[in-house]
This record gives C-alpha cells, sequence and structure tokens, in this order.
C-alpha cells in the first residue's frame, strides 16, 4: 500500500485542517511575535521611542536585578506560593476522583461533581470579591469569631495569613474542574483489571494502588509537567487583587513585582529582563521535569 503524502491528506481533509486556522493564528500573534520584543532586556528602552531600544547595554538590567534584594524577596515569595500550591492544590483533583469513583449513587456523584466545579467559572474578580467580603473585619468569619467570644483578626491585612488565604480559595476554586480530567482518564481502565485483582484477593485500596493509580499516571505526569512549567507564574490576578502593601512581605510576587516595575513606573527594559530570567527557568524546569519523567515512569509529553 502507497504510504500517503502529507499533501495528499491535507487535500483530502482540507475541511478539518482549516480548523487549526484560527488557533495557529492566535499563537503566532499573541504568543510568538511578542518574543521578539525580549530584546529590549538588552536595550534601553524609553517609551515613544524606538519599539526595539535605543541602545545596547548588553547584561545592565540582569546584573541590577541580580543586585535587587526586592527582586530576591520577590523571587522567595514566589518559589514558597508555586510550592505550596503544586503540594497542596495539585493532589486534590487526584484525590477528589478517587473518591467519586467509589461512589455509587449516581445522583450524589453528579451532585457533589457539580458542586465541586462551578466556582471554575466564576471571575477571579469575583472571587476575590468574595475571599475580602468573607475576611473583612466586619466580614462572616469575624462575626463568627465574635460570636463565640473571640477577637476579630485581620486576616487581610496580616502578612502571615495571605499565603493561607491564597490556596484556600485557589483549591475551593480548582479542585473541582481537575477532578474532571481524572475522572475521564479512570473511564479508559479496562474493568477486567479490576476484576482479576478482585479474584487475586486485592482489597480495594490494592485496587487503587496497583490498579487505578498506574492507569490514570499518564494524566497525572501530563499535569505535574505543565503545573511546574508554571510553577513561578503564580495567580497574577489574583494576588493583584487580595494584596497590599501591609502584606507585600508574603504576598508580593515576581508578576505584581513586573506589573509595578514595567507597567507602572515604566521600566520596561528592566521588567523584560525579569521576565526573560522567569521564563528561562520555567523553561527549564519543563525540560527536566520532562526528562526525569521519561526516564523513571516512561510518561513524558514528548
Amino acid at each position: 500500500m502507497k504510504r500517503r503524502t502529507w499533501r495528499a491528506a491535507l487535500r483530502r481533509d482540507w475541511q478539518l485542517y482549516s480548523l487549526v486556522v484560527l488557533p495557529l493564528l492566535f499563537f503566532v500573534v499573541f504568543r510568538y511575535l511578542p518574543m521578539a520584543g525580549n530584546v529590549i532586556a538588552f536595550r534601553r528602552y524609553r517609551p515613544g521611542g524606538d519599539l526595539f531600544g535605543e541602545t545596547w547595554v548588553g547584561l545592565r538590567y540582569f546584573r541590577m536585578f541580580w543586585q535587587d534584594p526586592t527582586f530576591w524577596h520577590v523571587f522567595t515569595n514566589t518559589l514558597v506560593l508555586g510550592a505550596l500550591t503544586l503540594l497542596l492544590v495539585f493532589p486534590l483533583p487526584i484525590v477528589l476522583a478517587l473518591l467519586l469513583n467509589e461512589v455509587r449513587t449516581r445522583w450524589l456523584k453528579r451532585l457533589v461533581q457539580t458542586i465541586s466545579y462551578l466556582p471554575h467559572f466564576l471571575s477571579i474578580v469575583v472571587v476575590a470579591g468574595i475571599v475580602m467580603q468573607l475576611l473583612a473585619l466586619d466580614g462572616a468569619v469575624n462575626a463568627g469569631l465574635r460570636a463565640v467570644g473571640a477577637d476579630a483578626v485581620p486576616f487581610l491585612q496580616q502578612p502571615g495569613w495571605f499565603r493561607a488565604i491564597y490556596i484556600s480559595s485557589e483549591m475551593w476554586q480548582t479542585v473541582g474542574w481537575g477532578t474532571i480530567l481524572y475522572l475521564a482518564a479512570l473511564t479508559t481502565i479496562d474493568d477486567e483489571l479490576y476484576e482479576a485483582a478482585r479474584i487475586d484477593g486485592a482489597s480495594r485500596w490494592r485496587q487503587t494502588w496497583h490498579v487505578t493509580l498506574p492507569g490514570i499516571r499518564p494524566t497525572m505526569v501530563t499535569l505535574l509537567i505543565l503545573n511546574i512549567g508554571t510553577f513561578l507564574s503564580v495567580g497574577f490576578e489574583k494576588v493583584l487583587l487580595l494584596y497590599n502593601p501591609l502584606t507585600f512581605p508574603t504576598a508580593d510576587v515576581i508578576s505584581t513585582y513586573l506589573y509595578r516595575v514595567g507597567v507602572v513606573s515604566g521600566s520596561f527594559s528592566y521588567a523584560a529582563a525579569i521576565g526573560l530570567f522567569e521564563s528561562v527557568i520555567g523553561l527549564t524546569l519543563v525540560l527536566t521535569a520532562n526528562f526525569v519523567s521519561k526516564r523513571t515512569v516512561g510518561a513524558s509529553l514528548w
């Protein structure tokens, strides 16, 4: 049988391939073309001047943020928030999917799914507004504390509370939506594997450990690698909406620092240097995680 060429496949299925045109244009225009602007990390750029900078300054802006203690402070905050998000938020959809997989009452399973993934459709602004209303000095949480005789706590003004607030809101908003992916992966596991495990005398826990988890491992690894790639891109919108100068010691992250330095202060070249540094670290993390995953568990993105 003669092997089909890509030209023949394109002529035969051009209607299907045409559906790819708009997504490709989107990525080219909004993802790849803007990468040319990274050149201003090595050139002095002034608003209203040359689009790609006026004077070549080499690594000057990189040396500036390497010697800037404020940058390393926000870098540390980013690492802490990213690590907490990865360790606490990432496993929750897996746990919820495994629990829902054991529920045999169909209406209860659907009800839990619906309630858990509805917060995903709320705007970040709405979520931040709900959090601020609940945790304000005259909000519901402090009203409950006063009702039991405790003093009100200024949650939104104390740096020590910010990370707990951020992680809790992330859990509430994302756990249900992430569960959908794992529930879909669970449907691909052959029932005969469970039957063979039961014949061998495996308990439900053993079936989960030796059949269910290996069955969804490719999905777990793929999502883990993607999450590691965005490790330093801690939710900009939510942090920006929830933090204030009082919580900067624990809340200020690279993305919000870039916003203040680049957009508010107009230091675009300095911000571009920091952003390029962050992107290189993210790319390195993805490549490393993919390599380690491919060598250890045999699953990877490519």
